[in-house]
């Protein structure tokens, strides 16, 4: 992850663009993005000597040039005119790309600096982040089920703050940047590909400069490493768009409800390499909060998979009753109205 597009809980549903050869290739697709985002922290330690903020640059730098040669070669332009046109988009944009340069400069400086775990807690926090700005940002109103998942996470959140002995302020800053950020863009509405070239776009310049600054100081990693370094650092921008554009793949192909359990493989590929692969400590106590974490998103999930059953049988009923409506009306068979049970009758 570390400024991945994301589907929300789940609580909706969308049915596949295709057949059941067009869902396994989503479920595929989907798969795949997430597990690429779970993998993601062996890659950034590669390129090291480079600090967080030359491969934050880089980073911005190289997605810019990646989709924009991906938008090139597919002839997709049409919507820069339009959004050129719609100064409130543009706004939302900017307001998107600040919010995702910090989510990912963040992420790169915590995976660097031996807080891959904590970092995961983000991603796993983000889905209780989104239903809480839903309600105070949106005024979205909460079932029962929601409001224990947020009281267990805000619990879990205390038990972590005693176990690190500060507030966990990676993992909050990480899922509230990126709850803003889907928040953002889901005002802004527009293509995964088509959204990240627009933000890469107001980042490219300030990357560069930056860069440039660097160079200017002598303090640029970027030539002085050996092209297998140099390589690296631009296949940021690689790394940066391939997940997104499997993630687009899939969302169009497979329900929201499913996008919504695939969204946990990237923060539980992210924990487990923290604690498996960088030796990252676990004290009781951050066990403890993790645990609440993940009761929590348990409630969550199964909350979210029973309202879009009930959604789904609703939507199924409606079709059935609207097809036999539109049968009797064929074979001239008159509708029963209902009588009214109190009252006076109707004229």
């Amino acid at each position: 992850m570390g400024g991945s597009g994301t589907a929300g809980g789940g609580g909706g549903s969308a049915a596949p663009a295709g057949g059941e050869a067009e869902g396994r290739a989503g479920l595929t697709y989907g798969i795949a993005a997430y597990v690429m985002w779970g993998l993601v922290p062996l890659f950034w330690p590669l390129l090291k000597p480079a600090d967080a903020g030359e491969i934050l640059a880089h980073r911005m730098v190289w997605s810019f040039v990646f989709v924009g040669l991906a938008l090139l070669a597919l002839r997709r332009w049409g919507w820069v005119r339009e959004l050129a046109a719609q100064p409130r988009k543009l706004g939302l944009l900017t307001v998107a790309a600040a919010v995702i340069t910090v989510n990912w400069g963040l992420y790169i400086w915590s995976v660097n600096n031996g807080h891959v775990v904590e970092a995961s807690l983000g991603y796993f926090i983000n889905p209780l982040v989104t239903i809480a700005l839903g309600v105070l940002v949106l005024k979205e109103r909460l079932r029962p089920a929601q409001w224990a998942a947020v009281g267990i996470g805000f619990a879990a959140v205390v038990v972590l703050a005693i176990g690190y002995g500060r507030p966990p302020w990676i993992s909050l800053t990480l899922a509230f940047s990126f709850a803003v950020y889907g928040l953002v863009k889901k005002k802004v509405n527009l293509g995964g590909l088509e959204s990240l070239a627009a933000e890469t776009a107001v980042q490219f310049l300030p990357a560069l400069a930056y860069l440039v600054l660097l160079g200017s100081r002598s303090e640029l990693a970027f030539g002085s490493e050996g092209v297998g370094h140099m390589a690296l650092l631009a296949s940021t921008g690689v790394v940066t768009a391939i997940p997104l554009i499997c993630f687009g793949a899939a969302a169009i192909r497979v329900p929201l409800s499913t996008l919504g359990l695939l969204q946990y493989l990237a923060p539980i590929f992210q924990f487990g390499l923290g604690v498996a692969y960088f030796h990252e400590a676990m004290t009781p106590e951050r066990w403890a909060g993790f645990s609440l974490v993940w009761l929590a998103l348990s409630i969550l999930t199964w909350d979210a998979l029973r309202t879009a059953r009930r959604s789904r049988a609703a939507i199924a009923r409606a079709t059935e009753e609207a097809a036999a409506g539109a049968a009797a009306g064929e074979a001239g068979i008159p509708l029963r109205t209902p009588q009214p049970t109190t009252g006076e009758p109707r004229g």
